[in-house]
């Protein structure tokens, strides 16, 4: 099977030389299923297993309430239970009780599992605090750029350094043409990997109805499903913004917590984050998190933000792998769309502009120092004619 390297296939084939069970969440269609093939494929025994729970009669072995049937299904086919196996699972937010007949087998008999599902809610609130140190858990997002470059078969070099991602007229020149289309249509590896925008475009559609019609069917009990769909669109046009959550709830017209169970929902399921203010903000004024979409195009397909929250929030996504994020505020005073702080080293605050300019550095700068943060950059799309110091977006790998 050919299979694109991922940038988390490293820590992925390092637990699977462990007993820990391994499960991968994510949204839908971010590339769960080719991961649990790749990973069985790394195991050299043959005594493994690919199971798909979207397939009504493997979906059923797993329903059984003698657990000791599966293990007969696992020797009917061949597998030998007495030695080292390994099973992946796909989809199992499909069987409720999974969870408990994985923990059995387990425990009973050793089994090696490699597991997906489709979202963190399902995982939070069926995998019990009793498989505590027996699993490791991935969660699984759209591609980053690298990652895009690399299903492209493009070449780059990796920057970890803030530095080192400032304006190269060179590679923009190489490069922007990749960067609008991931910027346009997200990173999710099937959209990437189509190359004709309308065929795109199709794809994402088909992925969030999927997402309305099965994940938000099996795993919440919204009564109007409909009134989560108007909520998305009105979220993708507040895309970059701190949410008012009041004036949020009256616009769609559900009460307060109503709306409350919809974001969590919506953050849980992978579609959307909500950003929290810096830790050394004024905290005498209330501020609100800022919302961002975990995929461009998956954004693109409810609502049309403009160029420039599509921008900011493609940002975000190359951002949150540099450290924990948030973004910094005094008020209507002055807000920093990111700061963004590492494990190990300092707080660097950023800013995002569709056209940089020197004023923009100097006030970022002055804010910046304000409150204690010594490092500051302004992250652009385009160069402004007599200023390129500036750090290109299409250079966070």
């Amino acid at each position: 099977m050919n299979t694109f390297e991922r940038a988390l296939f490293p820590a992925l084939q390092t637990a699977l030389s462990d007993q820990r069970m391994i499960v991968i969440t994510g949204m839908r269609r971010v590339g769960k299923t080719t991961t649990l093939h790749w990973m069985l494929d790394q195991i050299p025994s043959n005594n493994k297993l690919f199971i798909d729970l979207e397939r009504l009669d493997q979906r059923a072995v797993f329903q059984e309430s003698n657990y000791d049937l599966i293990l007969n299904y696992f020797r009917n086919l061949g597998l030998d239970t007495s030695q080292p196996l390994t099973i992946a699972i796909d989809e199992i937010q499909n069987v409720p009780n999974l969870p408990s007949v994985v923990k059995y087998l387990y425990d009973h008999h050793g089994i090696k599992f490699l597991l997906s599902g489709s979202s963190s809610y399902y995982l939070k609130n069926q995998f019990t605090e009793s498989m505590s140190g027996r699993k490791l858990v991935v969660e699984m997002y759209p591609l980053q750029f690298g990652e895009f470059l690399t299903f492209r078969g493009i070449p780059f070099r990796q920057r970890t350094m803030m530095e080192e991602r400032k304006f190269d007229r060179h590679e923009y020149e190489r490069l922007k043409g990749y960067y609008e289309e991931f910027i346009s249509f997200g990173g999710l590896p099937g959209v990437v990997l189509e190359p004709k925008a309308e065929t795109k475009r199709e794809i994402l559609k088909d992925i969030f109805a999927s997402y309305i019609n099965i994940d938000v069917q099996a795993m919440a009990d919204f009564r109007k499903i409909s009134e989560l769909q108007q909520l998305l669109k009105i979220l993708v046009m507040r895309m970059g913004n701190r949410l008012d959550y009041s004036k949020l709830s009256k616009i769609v017209g559900i009460s307060r917590p109503t709306l409350n169970e919809y974001l969590e929902f919506l953050e849980k399921t992978y579609v959307i984050h909500q950003l929290p203010a810096y830790a050394r903000a004024d905290r005498s004024v209330s501020l609100g998190k800022k919302l961002y979409f975990r995929d461009n195009g998956i954004a693109s397909v409810l609502s049309h933000p403009g160029e420039g929250a599509l921008f900011e929030n493609c940002i975000f996504n190359q951002l949150w792998v540099c450290g924990e994020l948030s973004y910094l505020a005094k008020g209507s005073e002055y807000e920093v769309d990111f700061i963004v702080t590492p494990e190990s080293g300092n707080s660097v605050a950023l800013e995002v502009k569709y056209h940089p300019t020197l004023s923009d550095y100097l006030r970022l700068n002055r804010i910046a120092g304000q409150n204690g943060v010594s490092e500051s950059w302004i992250i652009g799309h385009e160069p402004t004619p007599g200023y390129e110091n500036f750090l290109w977006g299409g250079l966070f790998f």
